[in-house]
């Protein structure tokens, strides 16, 4: 064997090996984003699950806010029901808002306010809440960690030619970032 061709099988085995590990950490790290989608998948199926029960504590109090009511029942039915990650991204976000709406009918009846099973079923939602916001922190890194390598040079090349596709990430809408009118 020549030293040419020797140099050029050392090479080939190099970009193999190489092209190997690539992919498998493509998909390690396309693994961890559907894990920590997973994640979130089972704290917002809390969430929507505490919605009846909250609803029903309401609706003694608030009768005549049977818009508000249906609307917090539809947007988790329509979030449960949500096929697609980015279906479910919508309806997470539909059913931020029909959520925040129910919970400010707390405001206009102080009754409500003080009912235990209100008070109980708003500290299990909090306490929901906050782990929501920590599994899309986690769901987020992992995503910017897939997008990143399937971007950067060499790995692109792996990821376009085996067809690794990029994740959304879970973001708030943009009605969610105003700020709040406080009256007082």
């Amino acid at each position: 064997m020549s030293k040419e061709f020797l140099i050029i099988i050392i090479i080939v085995v190099i970009i193999v090996i190489y092209c190997i590990m690539a992919y498998n950490t493509l998909v390690k790290l396309k693994n961890r984003v559907k894990t920590n989608w997973a994640q979130i998948d089972v704290v917002l199926k809390r969430r929507a699950d505490l919605i009846p029960n909250l609803v029903e504590t309401v609706k003694g109090y608030a009768s005549h806010e049977k818009e508000t009511l249906e609307n917090a029942i539809k947007a988790r039915n329509t979030y449960v029901n949500a096929g697609t990650l980015q279906d479910q991204l919508v309806a997470s976000n539909e059913l931020n808002q029909a959520l925040s709406r129910l919970m400010m009918l707390s405001e206009a009846y102080p009754d409500l306010k003080a009912n235990v099973n209100f008070i109980e079923l708003q500290k299990e939602l909090t306490v929901t809440e906050d782990k929501i916001t920590y599994a899309r922190q986690f769901y987020n890194d992992s995503v910017n960690k897939y997008i990143n390598k399937t971007e950067v040079f060499p790995s692109v090349i792996i990821a376009k030619l085996f067809g690794f596709k990029p994740f959304a990430y879970f973001e708030i809408q943009e009605v969610d970032k105003e700020v709040p009118k406080v009256k007082f």
